[in-house]
């Protein structure tokens, strides 16, 4: 076992300061934490990186900023590694109770909000959310392939941020 470490540290410089790696040794760190990373992701779900929840957003930029630590040499390379695969494993339990408790559900992911109702756009609900007539109107043209909001039923603010529309009947 050793042996093995000795191997390791050595190629991968795990005794080194940051500023002692040399380009071999930072470039074979990250095609490991690479590789690393694209198991987590699997092992944490498809979901993570699908998704555009508040919820999900974090799950990639605290594990993007703790894998780069290994990277560079800022922190234990292998404790680095592990941190990073429970931060997933937490992701994953938190989206698991999330999908059997609704009000956890909303805690971590929100909850959609009505910004256009029979036609009449909701003005509050728009400023609440930051979205400006021209911002629904450009949503509208893009997505719903409409012109005029009088034609939309209802429009939400979905959880992930993107406004969904139901055209009324015509």
């Amino acid at each position: 076992m050793n042996l093995i470490y000795n191997f390791l540290a050595a190629i991968l410089g795990l005794d080194l300061q940051p500023n002692n790696l040399t380009f071999l040794q930072i470039s074979l760190r990250g095609i490991i934490v690479f590789v690393a990373t694209l198991a987590m992701i699997r092992l944490g779900h498809k979901r993570s990186l699908a998704r555009k929840t508040a919820f999900d957003a974090v799950l990639v930029v605290i594990l993007a900023s703790v894998l780069s630590r290994a990277i560079n040499g800022s922190s234990a390379f292998f404790a680095t590694l592990g941190g990073g695969l429970v931060i997933v494993l937490v992701h994953r339990l938190f989206a698991w109770i999330a999908f059997y408790s609704h009000g956890f559900g909303v805690l971590l992911k929100g909850t959609p909000d009505i910004i256009v109702e029979n036609g009449d756009m909701i003005v509050r609900s728009m400023r609440r959310n930051h979205i400006s007539k021209h911002d629904l109107e450009e949503d509208l043209r893009l997505s719903a392939k409409l012109e005029d909001v009088r034609r939309v039923k209802v429009a939400r603010v979905e959880r992930s941020g993107d406004i969904s529309f139901i055209e009324a009947d015509a």
